[in-house]
Parts: structure tokens; sequence; C-alpha cells
């Protein structure tokens, strides 16, 4: 193929698109209300499925006779490569066909893993029912995503993935609360087997109102392989930065909610129930109003016709960094708990920018994918490596006698959350540079 006949990635046709975008796929009326709800059903019961085994790994333990390493192995990295890595395939398919089907096989699929797992006997039984889980999960936020883009009017998108992110807190939210009572009353089993139940009346539910998604007349005709097709999105310096901007997040957002409860009961004095409930309550509080407050900010930069559609959530990540500083060394527990608010808001915030940012550079038709690329960029490096580089900086500061070594190690937080702020602001530029070059030819 020449040079001339090759599209170039750096020029999203994205603002034609919502001035001229009149279609009669897109949802109206009530069913705009029903598809929003279901796609946030959705996202909060595939949260609180991720998590039960967290909240019921001593239980889990007890049961099936298993060591700590078993238990890492089936909540840690095994799960978060095998979420990244299979949301491509997954992603393509939606991109392709029907992103209601996908959605809802996946919901089904997921579901019916974690309803098996209650009934496992044995480390392998469980670890593959997890597998199952983390393989069906993998292609909810692409086809989520995609469903939102062929259903929902774009003025109105932001706001759209906002309510499907809102899922993440909300679930994580009831996943400890809920699961944990179940977990104590009634076993473990009977909270997964609950959860798997209620996962297969959502993916109905959604079947119901989402409407039919047929593929896209563009999507069909590609026929370049997936991976061919994510390299040439990663190759546009645009979503380059874009992509660049998910690691650096997830380097922060990694080990800052794996220690920040540790740090607030080894260098403050609080208790396990204390930190616990301080901090879950403010995250679950930010992640509410960084989605929807995010979501409609994102709505109006669209609108604007500025392309500078990533300024917010960059200006708030480099605030973010000054304060989490500030916090690993204020004096007094709750100005240090109150400090790490602007870096909780700011996770919750960026999800509806940075997601649909990568919509808008990536194209029609190729949302899913797109998610699925932030996905592998914010899900792999920072989860698997991040907490590890926090614990061993703290580790080595404190065998050097430096007090507060937790808190030397955390400095890896504000550092990756400036780079986070200058990647965004750099990818919103480049945004902005696209549009005024023109459309896709």
């Amino acid at each position: 193929m020449t040079e001339t006949a090759a599209p170039s990635i750096d020029k999203p046709n994205w603002l034609p698109s919502i001035s001229h975008e009149t279609g009669s796929e897109y949802a109206r009326g009530w069913r705009v209300g029903a598809i929003l709800v279901a796609l946030f059903l959705a996202s909060s019961i595939s949260q609180i499925d991720r998590i039960l085994p967290f909240i019921m790994a001593e239980s889990i333990k007890a049961d099936l006779s298993l060591s700590d390493t078993q238990i890492g192995l089936l909540t840690g990295i095994a799960f978060a490569v095998c979420y990244s890595l299979l949301s491509l395939p997954l992603a393509r398919a939606a991109d392709r066909g029907s992103p209601r089907f996908v959605l809802v096989s996946c919901i089904l699929g997921w579901s019916a893993m974690t309803a098996l797992g209650g009934l496992a006997a044995s480390f392998l039984f469980l670890g593959l029912t997890r597998f199952g889980v983390a393989f069906g999960e993998a292609g909810a936020p692409p086809a989520g995503h995609a469903i939102i883009a062929r259903k929902i009017r774009p003025e109105r998108r932001g706001l759209a993935i906002g309510l499907f992110a809102m899922g993440i807190p909300i679930g994580t939210m009831a996943g400890f609360a809920v699961g944990g009572a179940i977990s104590d009353t009634l076993g473990w089993r009977a909270a997964l087997i609950g959860a798997g139940t209620i996962g297969g009346l959502i993916a109905l539910l959604t079947l119901v109102v989402a409407g039919p998604t047929p593929p896209l007349e563009s999507a069909a005709a590609d026929s370049e392989p997936f991976l061919r097709s994510s390299l040439r999105l990663l190759s546009s310096q645009t979503f380059r930065w874009l992509f660049i901007g998910a690691v650096a997040a997830s380097f922060a957002a990694a080990p800052f909610y794996a220690f920040a409860a540790p740090f607030l009961i080894r260098i403050h004095g609080y208790s396990a129930s204390e930190a616990g409930l301080a901090f879950g309550l403010l995250q679950g509080m930010m992640g509410i109003v960084g989605t929807l407050l995010g979501g409609r900010w994102f709505d109006r930069a669209v609108r604007s016709g500025t392309g500078r559609v990533l300024g917010p959530p960059g200006i708030l990540f480099l605030v973010a960094s000054v304060t989490t500083t500030a916090a690993l060394f204020a004096p007094v527990g709750w100005i240090s708990i109150l400090l790490l608010v602007p870096t909780m808001l700011s996770f919750a915030f960026l999800l509806p920018w940075g997601f649909g940012a990568a919509h808008l550079v990536a194209g029609k038709g190729k949302e899913a994918m797109a998610t699925s690329l932030v996905m592998i960029g914010s899900g792999l490096l920072g989860p698997a490596l991040g907490p590890l580089i926090v614990g061993l900086v703290s580790d080595a500061a404190t065998a050097a006698q430096i007090p507060n070594g937790l808190s030397i190690g955390l400095l890896t937080v504000p550092v990756a959350t400036v780079l986070t702020g200058i990647t965004m602001l750099i990818a919103n530029q480049r945004i902005a540079v696209s549009l005024r070059q023109g459309p896709l030819p």
C-alpha cells in the first residue's frame, strides 16, 4: 500500500461527527437511561466479582487450606495479565461485530465462572474459575464503550462513559461491604454464587435494553488483523502519548491504593478499621464525583470545538502531585488524609477524559480497540511493578535508618503523578493540532 493511500491516524475525524451525525441508530427517550443503567450495573457487578476474593481471602484460605502465595496468585498478577491481554481480541470482536452480543456473552461467562467458584473444592478449580472471570471481564469495558459509541449521541458520551466508570467505586464499596457481610453470615461460597446469579440477571437486562448493535460498515470492511491494527494505532504520536499517560497513571494509582492504608496505620497510628473507613469512604465519594464531573466536563470540552480534551485532568494531576507530597510528610493524620483527596479525585476524574479522548483519536468503529489498549497500558506494568518499587525503596530507607521509610517509598506516587499530568497535557496539545490539520481522508 502506498503512503498516500494509508490513512493518517493522527488526524481524527471527530468534530464533524459531532456536528453532523444524526443517524437513527442512536437511542432516544427512556432507552438512553435504560442503556446507561444496564451498563452501570454491568460495570458494578464486574467490579464486585473481581474484588470478592480480596474481602473473603481469609475464609477461602482456611476452607481450602491455601497458602498466602496461592491467595496472591488468585488475586494478583495472573488475573491482571489475563484481564489486560485478553481485552484486545474481545475489543476487536466488539468493533467488528455486535458489542451487545460481546458484552452479554462476557457477563454471562464471568458470572457463571463466579458462581462455579463457589463450588470449588481445590486451589486448581478455584484458580480456573478466576481465569474464567478475568476472561469475561476483559471484554466488558471495550464492549461497553462500543455500545456507548453506537447508541449515545456524541455530545453525551463523556457523561455516559463517566456513568459506566462509576460502577468501579460503587462496585468496590458494595463488594467489600455486602460481600464481607454475606461471607460472615452465609459463607464465602454463598457470596460467590449470589454474585454470579445477579450477574446473569444483569446480562438479560442488557440484552433487552441495549437493542440491536449491527456491525458498522467500515468495521466490517476492515479485514486488517487486530494486532496489526493495534500497532498502527499505537504508531500515532497522539495516541502514543495517551498510552504513555495511562502507563504513568497506573504507576501512581497501583502503589497509592496498595499502601495508603498501611501508610496511615504505620505513620499516623490509625487502626485498620479507622484507616479503612476514612480512606474507603473518601475514595468512594471521590470516585462518584470524579467520574460524573469528569464526564460532564469532557462533553463540554468536546462541544467547544478546540480539540483540547485532556487539559483539566492534566492540571489536576499536577496539583495532586503537590498535595500528595505534602500528605506524605504532614504531621497530623487528618491533614494527611485531606491532602490525599485530590489524588483520589484525579484517578476517577481521568477515566471519562482518557477513554473519551482515546475514542476520538482512534475514530469511529475502533472505540473498543482504543479502550483495550488503554486498559493494557494501565493494567500491566503499573500494578505489577509499582507496589514492588515502593516496597523496595521503603525497605532500603528503613534499613538505612531513615525515618518514615514508607513515606520515602511512596514518593514514587507523586513522581508518577507529575509524569501523568505532563503526558496528558502533551496529548492535549497533540489532539488539538491534529484537529486543525483536518479530518481523515
